[in-house]
């Protein structure tokens, strides 16, 4: 998964060269670059990618410190829908 979500960044950035740069620790804003527009196409990719809704009332700056840390954030979302 960790994968595909460093994929999903690289396309949202138009960077190919930006997913041989990323890996499970970079943080999604500051090593990933990602802006507030690029931010919202990243969580509705994801949604429709993984088939989970997030709810933004329970989402927080802190799941975007990692690759890692977002990816466990998905799987226990996915877990409970």
């Amino acid at each position: 998964m960790n994968d595909q979500i460093i994929a999903i960044i690289s396309e949202i950035k138009d960077d190919v060269n930006l997913a041989a740069t990323l890996n499970e620790q970079s943080n999604l804003i500051n090593d990933a670059g990602l802006d507030s527009l690029q931010l919202i196409n990243f969580i509705l990719r994801i949604e429709d990618e993984f088939g989970v809704e997030i709810d933004f009332e329970s989402f927080d700056l802190e799941h975007l410190q990692s690759v890692e840390r977002f990816v466990q954030f998905i799987t226990d979302l996915a877990k409970v829908g």
